[in-house]
């Protein structure tokens, strides 16, 4: 039971995507990796206004990011307590901490929808003969290649699996290094290593999937690009020695947009000393009283 309210769904996404790639193949006369990536290019669009919320979403978890940590760090005694804080906090501040996986999630049955895609009926139509005969024979209009992927359906090896692999983590890096706007070491380094752990899985799936994931990482990177220039760059508030905010403004100067975070200084009057850190105001130095010429 349990197994088919889960095939159910996903049958409901390979019905709705098999069409799309017909369209683009039938209609337009694409070939098969275009028309993929043409699908991917329709989710993509799709899920823009997802996409939007997501990086504001971003933005203010990065703004709140030094007061969220204080926070965590004053309750680190009490997990229970700390967990009640922290959602207390995104109430008040408007926050959204699941908005920024929403886009991801959503990616997912696509994913999968077209894996059982180029697994099922459509693999027959793609090579055109039988699916032992996939990449040996090209047809009349070569559909079923793909730039240098002889077959789409298939999992690539050799050289072409090389390549593959290379435009993945290459496009996956940029991207993750374009979303990722924590200041923690640690997390920017597993942001990192995801793509090459990932390389272990996708190397068994169909190349035409690994185009799928690709052309997605493209897209973000120009998309990122776009959005970045329309809202404006995601950029942490800086964190003293305590964790607390080192901005002398906080959250309100940034958002105010004082350069730094700092206040601007106060000019001072021509003639008196300025103020130091460590304390008052040198003293000015004394004038000598001029001699008159007459001796006592």
């Amino acid at each position: 039971m349990t197994s088919l309210a889960l095939i159910q769904p996903l049958q409901f996404i390979v019905d709705t995507l098999r069409p799309v790639l017909e369209f683009f193949h039938d209609s337009v006369g694409l070939g098969w990796g275009m028309s993929i990536v043409m699908l991917t290019v329709c989710v993509r669009a799709l899920l823009v206004p997802l996409t939007v919320k997501q990086f504001k979403s971003m933005q203010s978890m990065a703004r709140v990011a030094p007061e969220l940590k204080a926070l965590q760090s004053k309750y680190k005694g009490d997990k229970q307590r700390q967990q009640q804080e922290v959602m207390k906090f995104y109430q008040q501040n408007k926050i959204n901490p699941f908005a920024s996986c929403l886009p991801l999630l959503l990616q997912l049955p696509f994913f999968l929808g077209l894996f059982y895609l180029l697994q099922g009926d459509l693999r027959n139509e793609i090579c055109g003969q039988t699916a032992k005969e996939c990449g040996k024979v090209v047809g009349a209009n070569g559909s079923e290649k793909f730039l240098f992927i002889p077959d789409l359906t298939a999992a690539a090896t050799g050289g072409v699996l090389a390549a593959l692999i290379v435009l993945y983590i290459g496009s996956q890096l940029i991207s993750s290094v374009l979303m990722t706007v924590t200041a923690d070491k640690n997390q920017r380094r597993l942001m990192i290593a995801l793509p090459f752990v990932f390389t272990v899985f996708i190397i068994s799936f169909p190349a035409g999937l690994i185009v799928y994931w690709i052309t997605t990482n493209l897209w973000t990177v120009g998309q990122q690009y776009i959005v970045r220039k329309t809202i404006g760059p995601i950029v942490p508030l800086k964190t003293g020695d305590d964790g607390a905010a080192a901005d002398s403004g906080g959250l309100l100067a940034t958002l105010t947009g004082s350069k730094n975070g700092k206040a601007d200084e106060e000019k001072v009057p021509a003639g008196v000393g300025a103020r130091t850190p460590s304390g008052p105001p040198p003293r000015s130095p004394r004038k000598k009283k001029k001699r008159s010429g007459r001796r006592r």
